[in-house]
């Protein structure tokens, strides 16, 4: 793990904290270092304090939390070891030792210190988001990993990060050290940032630092193009409070930073403006703007947030002027720090944060939003985007599928690296079933996806009133579908997603079903029943019956049917003859009185109680339910598509 997360030059300078100095000229020295922000400095000096046994508690405390605010967690954990149990410290110490133990990948003793701290932080809202069902939150977030992340080939020694792209040039924030480079800075004690500037795709390029006057003795980075009313191109970019060549302080003596734009002038990026929406007193930075140009997103730590810093917007008037800026509200923001706002095409925020459950320190998360564009939950991006180190710094290319992030994951060159990231797209099967006869969309058919390599079944549903269905799949898997429905055998169908590309979305499976052929099925006929002795049609066999019209005439508009009546075993063969013929012809005489052709039903025929369906024989030897088995009319079909015989 590095020693320095570079990205906290631009967002920790939000962080400020309040120490006393000792009497002690040692911690004289360390605390004055600490207090301008130059933990690599400070460090060492605490350090000697230990060796020398002076005041060696507060020199641990600070440590840690010098360590943590150069996020190198695993430093950080010795020190809190130290202190963590003594009854004065506060108890906020114990959420950020749980933060540092949970990026070290010790989650039951984060667990441990989370519910210490909860006990006297009861309405901390992170501790909720942490804990869930009183265990620490799982933290699979998309399980499929669909990003492939590489470092660019720009990437120095010391620290790079937050890339913008214009006009096929990719610009970005570097402390890297050249020809140019003078002072270093005491947070880390690396050169103080400026903007640089490569050209995209091409690996021979080399960066360049920003032609003009953008670049001063303080940092820049982290830039947004747009246009401004004359649609002229302008550059909002971060820079510490200094602007017109004159420097600018806060209540404690520190220069924050603020947003600035330029114009691109002969050549050159000329300073331009200082946004009304910044102040001497709080940080803001990290600006993004919208497609549209009707609304800059950024960070900033000013009064009456949520956390630490948090996410703001304000609307652009057309005349190039930013409004009151609005907090993007708790959904976004927490108790922690949020920053690195980049706004897409589509208008979804991407942002970094340590307060939401992440994979270790900070992490990219994405909005998800309603119909109405309100914003409604955030999602981890999931590894690789993510690591047990920062990533910060989200950019995404208009295509949706490439962009950069930062991080000082391990691995890198420096203390923070820019990584280029291609997204391949989840992979969804739909279809439409239908009806291999009418061709008609077939709803209410069950679909069950089965993973061919484990051979269980990993989704299943029903098709909707337009025979569709949906299903996210896996890339590279082989899968089988099963199509079930009672009118319809069922149909298996095989695909492989191993030859998808990657920049498709959906693979297209239609189904087709051929019909049962079973009149009583396809028509979801009830039983039909007469009067005893009796032939005629009852109401409430005319509604069976007018099923069958329906199909018939409908559904399948070619059917050829022939009808065949049975009885029960109970009475003569003579009198059962006559009576199933009966009934087999008032049932034929209703079904053409009511529109169905008489070429369409070849016969119909009584069988009376030649032929069973059960064991049943007579009145004696069969059970109720037996014999009204038996009392049936049979509708078999003969042809379901014209052409084409299916039965004798």
């Amino acid at each position: 793990m590095k020693t320095y997360k570079t990205y906290s030059i631009l967002t920790l300078l939000f962080l400020v904290g309040q120490f006393a100095f000792a009497q002690f000229a040692s911690q004289k020295k360390a605390d004055y270092y600490f207090s301008k922000f130059s933990y690599a400095k400070a460090i060492p000096e605490y350090e000697r304090m230990i060796d020398s046994d002076l005041n060696s508690e507060y020199a641990h405390q600070q440590l840690a939390e010098c360590y943590l605010l150069i996020r190198d967690y695993k430093k950080s954990i010795p020190h809190f070891k130290a202190v963590i149990n003594n009854a004065t410290l506060p108890t906020d110490y114990y959420f950020k030792y749980a933060m540092a133990l949970y990026a070290n990948g010790d989650l039951d003793e984060s667990e441990k210190w989370i519910k210490k701290y909860k006990k006297y932080n009861k309405n901390d809202s992170r501790v909720k988001r942490f804990l869930k069902d009183g265990n620490l939150a799982s933290v699979v977030f998309n399980s499929r990993q669909r990003y492939e992340v590489e470092p660019v080939s720009f990437n120095s020694t010391d620290s790079d990060f937050g890339i913008s792209r214009f006009k096929g040039n990719l610009y970005f924030g570097s402390s890297r050290r050249d020809e140019v480079t003078g002072d270093t800075y005491g947070w880390n004690d690396e050169p103080w940032l400026d903007l640089f500037v490569v050209q995209e795709d091409n690996d021979m390029s080399m960066p360049k630092r920003l032609k003009g006057n953008v670049n001063t003795k303080f940092h820049e980075s982290s830039v947004a193009f747009s246009t401004d009313y004359k649609n002229d191109t302008i550059m909002y970019f971060t820079r510490n409070n200094f602007y017109d060549k004159k420097e600018g302080y806060g209540a404690s003596n520190e220069i924050n930073l603020k947003i600035y734009t330029a114009k691109f002038i002969d050549g050159e990026w000329v300073e331009n403006s200082n946004l009304r929406i910044n102040s001497d007193y709080y940080s803001t930075g990290h600006p993004s703007v919208n497609k549209a140009r009707t609304r800059i997103y950024f960070t900033s730590d000013r009064p009456g947030g949520y956390g630490g810093t948090d996410i703001y917007y304000a609307e652009i008037h057309e005349r190039g002027g930013i409004q009151t800026p609005v907090n993007a509200g708790p959904i976004v923001n927490t108790e922690g720090n949020e920053m690195f706002p980049f706004i897409n095409e589509e208008g979804k925020l991407f942002f970094s944060s340590d307060g939401h459950v992440g994979f270790g320190q900070l992490d990219v998360f994405s909005t998800i939003s309603d119909e109405d564009g309100k914003v409604i939950d955030i999602i981890n991006l999931g590894t690789p985007i993510n690591s047990s180190s920062d990533d910060f710094a989200y950019y995404g290319l208009p295509n949706g599928l490439e962009g950069y992030i930062s991080s000082n994951r391990e691995g890198g060159m420096g203390s923070d690296d820019i990584y280029k990231f291609k997204f391949t797209p989840s992979l969804d099967v739909e279809g439409y079933v239908v009806d291999g006869v009418n061709e008609q969309m077939l709803d209410s058919v069950q679909i069950k996806l089965y993973d061919q390599i484990t051979n269980t079944m990993v989704a299943q549903t029903m098709t909707d009133e337009n025979g569709y269905y949906r299903f996210p799949v896996n890339r590279k898997t082989t899968y089988m579908i099963e199509a079930v429905r009672k009118t319809h055998p069922h149909k298996n169908l095989y695909f492989n997603t191993s030859e998808t590309p990657k920049a498709q979305k959906i693979l297209r499976q239609d189904i087709v079903l051929e019909p049962v052929l079973d009149l009583k099925l396809l028509a979801g006929l009830n039983k039909i029943y007469f009067d005893f002795n009796k032939s005629d049609i009852r109401p409430d066999a005319a509604k069976e019956l007018d099923k069958v019209i329906k199909v018939m005439n409908q559904t399948y508009p070619d059917m050829i049917i022939k009808l065949e009546s049975h009885t029960d075993p109970v009475g003569s063969h003579t009198y059962n003859d006559n009576l199933s013929e009966s009934r087999a012809k008032s049932t034929y005489e209703y079904l053409i009185e009511n529109g169905v052709s008489k070429d369409r039903i070849v016969s119909y025929k009584g069988f009376g109680k030649r032929m069973p369906i059960n064991k049943c024989t007579s009145k004696q030897d069969c059970t109720p339910e037996e014999l009204e088995l038996n009392r049936r009319t049979e509708f078999p079909i003969l042809q379901i598509k014209k052409g084409r015989i299916v039965s004798k």
